[in-house]
């Protein structure tokens, strides 16, 4: 079990010209001590639809949101009017980046910028030349010294090392689930406490964590190589209904 902290310089980049000298960051151990409570997963084989057909989400307004660059840490850069994030080994200077509370300082991870409090939402995630990535939610309040899924707000799936799992209170959960699609689905039914991963070329719900959601919440992104390109303002797809 491991956990991967943010190669010490992901901060945000928005798409800054050049980078100050800095020493290239060591690449951190993949492997990590992970203990803390067990996270309820239940793995779903229900297939969808073969045809992608939509219907409304039931809040009756399609959830849509981009990458909070107050949030980026420092090796992270914004890009396609943020709604797309690139791994940068070098990144910026964390000194030279904008310091503020909201702001990562110690882990590749990035926010989307609205807060999710009801209803259920959808978006979709495409993933670029990444090894090492996770998707998920988490309250939007949650410690900014923490990585997504080491703590008990943050509820996420990850990717790493060819394997799938899904992660939260430090808790790694494998995920049987072969390959990487290129692109993801994401469902949220923030009142039933469901988080669902979707693989959208075989039309089938990968995995589903269970929890209880009692405080906003926002997508949360962890990247350490690679691209992802956020897809949000879709309607739910009929088979995740």
């Amino acid at each position: 079990m491991w956990t991967q902290k943010g190669r010490k310089g992901p901060k945000h980049v928005s798409t800054e010209k050049k980078k100050k000298n800095m020493a290239t960051p060591v690449r951190a151990a993949r492997l990590c001590r992970l203990a803390g409570r067990t996270v309820t997963c239940v793995s779903v084989a229900r297939s969808l639809p073969a045809r992608r057909c939509y219907i409304s989400a039931s809040t009756g307004n399609n959830f849509e949101f981009r990458l909070d660059e107050l949030t980026a840490h420092s090796s992270l850069d914004l890009f396609k009017k943020n709604t797309a994030v690139i791994y940068r080994m070098l990144g910026l200077d964390p000194s030279h980046v904008q310091n503020n509370p909201e702001r990562f300082r110690d882990w590749a991870v990035v926010f989307g910028d609205e807060k999710i409090s009801g209803g259920r939402h959808y978006w979709e995630v495409t993933v670029k030349k990444s090894q090492e990535f996770r998707l998920g939610v988490a309250e939007a309040l949650m410690s900014r010294e923490d990585c997504v899924g080491t703590n008990r707000s943050s509820w996420v799936f990850g990717y790493a090392q060819r394997k799938w799992f899904a992660m939260t209170g430090n808790k790694m959960v494998p995920v049987a689930q072969v390959g990487k699609p290129d692109r993801i689905g994401i469902r949220l039914d923030y009142e039933a406490g469901v988080l669902e991963l979707m693989d959208i070329e075989k039309h089938t719900i990968i995995h589903t964590i269970r929890a209880q959601f009692k405080n906003p919440l926002c997508p949360a992104f962890g990247l350490w190589d690679g691209e992802l390109l956020t897809h949000s303002g879709l309607e739910e797809p009929e088979g995740l209904k």
